[in-house]
């Protein structure tokens, strides 16, 4: 697998650092352990500016070329939190906290950008200034969108950001992308449905939420069916169903929950106000009320087409044009590298993590086998965006 050759001899190093923070898991912006080891390193390998505390507990270090006779800035990012999963790999660097893991990778993001970093403070190839991100509260927080809020953009005159994830199912080292949607936005509803409760004995003389509930249902589904472009992508899975306590009695109240993913903005705004609609309307047929609530989560992961274009010829030539995906088809799921693709221009790519469990799985581990390429497309990105 191709990669820098400091990178074999700085491998078991990283290696102990990402399964350092595995065994210490942390959630969202509880991120304080993870944030100070972070902290630690950059500083111990020299890096020029070392800022904590931005976004909450979010890390940015600044690290000048040796040349710095350019202005161009560019932030690579790396997210640090985990997930509230029971792990069941049975590793001996297993989760020491009952009940949190690192589910997603992000230990391995971690560890591959503070290699990176690392080397980049070492050798400063590079003319201009790398920005390293280690963001908090990935995992449904919004963490890269608390950081920008906190002025982290323009603080450090970021003028290009890059975010890396592993893939599960991709060979090892590969790297994928596309130019465009790479991933979805991520929005939760809520349904409160008010009926009229009563025995179960007499429902004449009720109004049964389970019937606007059936009725709900049906009718949701037929958004993305009979609405969408059937060219477009539009998922919207209903996930929670409460309602009653017993046998022999009609509820007052059901609740409905669940999220919807889209590819665009047009199809978003499409899915939130046909919902609204069809609660209205479903509801007053019944004589019920059914209330909506639609929480806009992350927005679709939209890639900048140059920059893309160029992180595809950086991995090109680190692991060769075969092993690189330029227009890998996009992911229902969401990432909150979104909001800094939104602020600034730039590119998310996927490398491969081989054939293990999937993201999010109480047996999934980030293999350690891809950090000195991960951490080389780090290096070359830089390098090249910014040549000496």
């Amino acid at each position: 697998m191709p990669a820098i050759n400091r990178f074999a001899d700085l491998h078991q190093e990283i290696t102990a650092w990402r399964r350092d923070i595995h065994a210490h898991p942390e959630l969202q912006f509880d991120v304080e352990r993870t944030a100070d080891l972070v902290a630690k390193k950059l500083r111990e390998f020299g890096v020029d500016e070392v800022v904590t505390g931005i976004g909450k507990t979010g890390v940015v270090g600044v690290i000048k070329g040796k040349a710095n006779s350019s202005n161009k800035v560019i932030a690579l990012r790396a997210d640090m939190d985990a997930l509230p999963i029971l792990e069941k790999t049975g590793v001996e660097y297993q989760s020491t906290v009952q009940g949190k893991m690192h589910a997603c990778g992000h230990d391995g993001h971690t560890a591959m950008l503070l290699g990176a970093a690392k080397y980049l403070a070492e050798e400063r190839q590079f003319d201009g200034t790398v920005v390293v991100i280690f963001q908090p509260a990935e995992e449904g927080g919004g963490g890269a969108k608390v950081m920008i809020d906190d002025g982290m953009m323009d603080r450090f005159g970021i003028q290009e950001v890059y975010g890396m994830h592993n893939m599960p199912g991709m060979p090892i080292g590969h790297f994928a992308t596309n130019p465009s949607s790479l991933m979805a936005s991520a929005d939760t509803f809520t349904i409160n449905i008010e009926g009229k409760g009563g025995h179960a004995a007499k429902p004449h003389g009720c109004i049964d939420p389970a019937i606007v509930v059936m009725q709900l249902m049906q009718s949701i589904q037929t958004i993305t069916s009979r609405n969408i472009n059937p060219l477009e992508s539009l998922v919207i899975s209903v996930t929670q169903i409460h309602m009653g306590d017993t046998d022999n009695v009609i509820p007052q109240q059901a609740y409905m929950n669940g999220t919807v993913r889209t590819l665009n903005e047009e199809s978003r705004e499409l899915a939130e106000q046909r919902l609204l609609e069809i609660c209205e309307h479903i509801g007053k047929a019944h004589g019920a009320v059914a209330q909506l609530e639609y929480v806009r989560g992350y927005p679709v992961t939209v890639n900048h087409a140059d920059q893309t274009q160029f992180a595809v010829e950086v991995a090109s030539e680190l692991v060769g044009a075969t092993a690189v995906n330029a227009n890998r088809a996009p992911l229902m799921g969401a990432e909150d590298f979104s909001y800094m693709l939104e602020a600034r221009p730039g590119s998310f790519v996927f490398i491969g993590q081989g054939d293990t469990a999937g993201l999010h799985h109480p047996e999934y581990d980030f293999n350690d086998d891809i950090i000195p390429v991960g951490c080389s497309y780090w290096v070359k990105l830089a390098e090249t965006a910014m040549p000496v």
